[in-house]
């Protein structure tokens, strides 16, 4: 379990003035209920793919960081895997520098590949790292590059013309797949109460860097910890069926039916085809999350009702 720091309470974290008997007999509560759930994934390592609103919006993301310091005071091994395409763009934009996409995908350049890891690996990895020390945890920021920790090949991907019909392949630059992960080092962490902070930047086979999507990323690293649970925050409520209701859970062979039929759509597919390959190679659960509701981790971890669309087996 984490060492608690509880010199980085503020007044706000046991100002009790507004609150009533009843308040805190609710809270003992929810605490009672949640035991059995702490006591199942204590000791197990959780991947938490962290991007979206819920990386923007700063109230949640202290709320973001608070949890995974509870996380790891209870007992379990939280890794966090960031994205942040916006903050990408911004500077981008604000440096002169054109960016184009081809099928989602950013095309990236020498000059491109320059603030991606500057973003990924600098601001932002450091300001989550610093949220979740705020929090008073031990977190420390990683890229891919660091320790070997992703080994990359650039991302090959193909697309036909519609109207020659014939195939050609895209360059879409510095982009990367990871072809291989150091569980080594991830491993050193599980052993401690430091939790790693990774930003999606791989190696190449000749030294390059390579701009990763982070959902890949999440993916290959939990599949290489075997991690218990992927969880993907996103900005949407989870998967919904043609009634516009949130799908709970479903087996791989649901997924990939809801896909085939087309209620499984859009920037959807390549999110459930990720977890659907995570738990085919061994991770028990994968999970999409609505990222804009505070505390949602918690919510899916540690409560019956669960959140967003759990994938298993």
């Amino acid at each position: 379990m984490g060492r608690g720091n509880f010199s980085a309470m503020n007044d706000s974290d046991t100002d009790t003035n507004a609150e009533t008997p009843d308040d805190w007999a609710a809270k003992a509560k929810v605490l009672s209920e949640a035991l059995p759930y702490m006591r199942r994934f204590t000791g197990k390592t959780v991947v938490i793919k962290y991007g979206g609103h819920a990386m923007g919006d700063a109230a949640l993301a202290q709320l973001f960081a608070r949890d995974i310091v509870l996380l790891r005071q209870v007992g379990l091994n939280p890794m966090v895997v960031h994205g942040g395409g916006p903050q990408i763009g911004a500077m981008l934009e604000k440096l002169q520098i054109k960016s184009e996409f081809v099928d989602g995908l950013r095309v990236t350049d020498q000059a491109t590949i320059d603030v991606v890891e500057m973003v990924l690996s600098g601001s932002i990895n450091k300001e989550i790292v610093s949220n979740i020390n705020g929090a008073g945890g031990y977190a420390v920021g990683l890229s891919g590059k660091d320790g070997n920790l992703i080994y990359a090949e650039r991302l090959k991907r193909t697309k036909r013309d519609p109207e020659s019909n014939i195939e050609k392949v895209l360059d879409l630059g510095l982009v990367g797949e990871p072809k291989g992960i150091n569980p080594h080092l991830l491993q050193s962490f599980e052993q401690s109460d430091i939790t790693p902070v990774i930003a999606p930047i791989g190696r190449g086979p000749d030294g390059e860097t390579l701009n990763i999507n982070a959902d890949t990323v999440a993916g290959a690293i939990a599949a290489a910890v075997r991690a218990t649970r992927l969880y993907m925050l996103t900005d949407v409520t989870g998967v919904l069926d043609k009634d516009g209701n949130l799908i709970s859970s479903l087996t791989i062979d649901e997924a990939r039916a809801l896909i085939e039929d087309g209620t499984i759509s859009g920037g959807m597919i390549p999110k459930i085809e990720n977890c659907i390959e995570v738990v085919q190679q061994g991770v028990d659960a994968a999970t999409i999350i609505d990222g804009r509701v505070p505390h949602a981790v918690l919510i899916e971890l540690f409560t019956k009702g669960g959140a967003g669309t759990q994938i298993t087996r």
